[in-house]
């Protein structure tokens, strides 16, 4: 993202928001993110604008809205402030093929672990919500280079594995309302 994409987003978070009674929860999720080309390995991506663009709109992206969201709202008595960055089984585990998907949700994570070090009073989550049922989804049983990775995929869905969003979603949100999870913790559907 150039500089001039990066100043699109200002406006978004210029928008007046008033958050003063104790007691007040402001929670930003960082879902934003793309599949990127699964179609081809490791070995083909020579072409290093390619790759920026991707790292661009699904790392930089995602640091540059959360610093905004956290200036917007400074720490201060009575507002715990939880930031949720939407991950994946990749960002721990190398899928064949999925080389950018991988490297940007890993760091991702790395990302937000490190904003968990350095503000111990905020609330930080990844979390990994599965393998859910959605475009994103049909992109990787069909497009993903590697046979048995794509293979794998298409089983579950015609097996009915695949998660709905709601499952994921009412899974999250009871982890939020527990809040027991140590800040900068990254929690698995599957494992909780």
């Amino acid at each position: 993202m150039g500089g001039s994409q990066l100043t699109t987003l200002q406006p978004a978070l210029m928008v007046p928001l008033e958050v003063r009674q104790a007691g007040e929860c402001v929670l930003c999720p960082v879902n934003a993110a793309s599949l990127g080309d699964v179609s081809r390995y490791c070995h083909d991506f020579t072409d290093v604008d390619e790759v920026n663009s991707y790292l661009s709109l699904n790392v930089s992206s995602a640091l540059c809205l959360t610093a905004g969201v956290l200036r917007m709202f400074p720490q201060r008595t009575g507002l715990t402030r939880v930031i949720v960055n939407v991950s994946s089984l990749s960002a721990l585990q190398p899928f064949p093929s999925w080389v950018l998907y991988c490297s940007g949700k890993a760091a991702r994570d790395m990302m937000f672990r490190v904003l968990a070090e350095e503000e111990p009073d905020l609330r930080v989550l990844n979390y990994a919500p599965g393998p859910l049922d959605t475009d994103m989804q049909l992109q990787a049983r069909s497009s993903s280079a590697d046979d048995a990775l794509r293979n794998s995929f298409s089983i579950m869905h015609a097996q009915g594995q695949l998660l709905t969003c709601d499952q994921s979603i009412n899974k999250l949100i009871k982890v939020l309302l527990e809040n027991k999870y140590p800040s900068g913790a990254h929690l698995d559907f599957y494992d909780l």
